[in-house]
């Protein structure tokens, strides 16, 4: 093996640590747009389900709650990533989260599915043009409680979070 590590330069470094990131992104649009046709291929099995219970959701209400965490997290990772939000008071939100998810669980889950998919296509577009510098940019949260990146929005509080709410709606289907 040809050893150059000698030769690398702080800019070689950040080159690499760039090409990295912009693969995760990559990654990340691949799983968003996986996660996005699983949905779809679930919706028309849901149909007038009985409300949930306190402790857990029925398949409407997952489907309102994943089209509220669509538009929002996906929002958030383009105006972190775009520099346009730097601060963000997350726990307010999340308050919001339940009113507007319940008045949405009154949708036909079609209408929700189609909201979802749509804000997942604009965020896949956003990361597939994004650059590295962009998903490395960070927002302080909850008035400097923590800090989030955009591309930790988009990975965790987007992607993981909808892989999760995807695999309970199958459960719930009987997949």
């Amino acid at each position: 093996m040809k050893i150059d590590s000698p030769k690398f330069t702080a800019a070689d470094l950040d080159h690499y640590r760039d090409e990295l990131t912009d693969h995760e992104r990559l990654v990340l649009a691949d799983r968003l747009e996986r996660a996005s046709a699983r949905l779809e291929a679930l919706g028309p099995e849901v149909g007038e389900h009985p409300s949930g219970s306190d402790a857990e959701w029925n398949p409407r209400e997952v489907l309102a709650h994943i089209a509220v965490l669509s538009k929002f997290y996906g929002m958030l990772a383009y105006k972190i990533g775009s520099g346009q939000m730097t601060e963000l008071d997350l726990l307010g939100n999340v308050n919001l989260r339940d009113v507007l998810g319940a008045q949405l669980a009154q949708e036909l889950p079609a209408k929700l599915i189609a909201m979802a998919r749509a804000d997942h296509e604009r965020t896949v577009r956003y990361l597939r043009s994004a650059d590295a510098a962009a998903m490395r940019r960070e927002c302080v949260v909850d008035g400097g409680r923590s800090v989030m990146r955009a591309e930790e929005v988009a990975r965790e509080a987007l992607i993981g979070h909808l892989e999760l709410h995807v695999e309970q709606l199958a459960r719930a289907l009987g997949h």
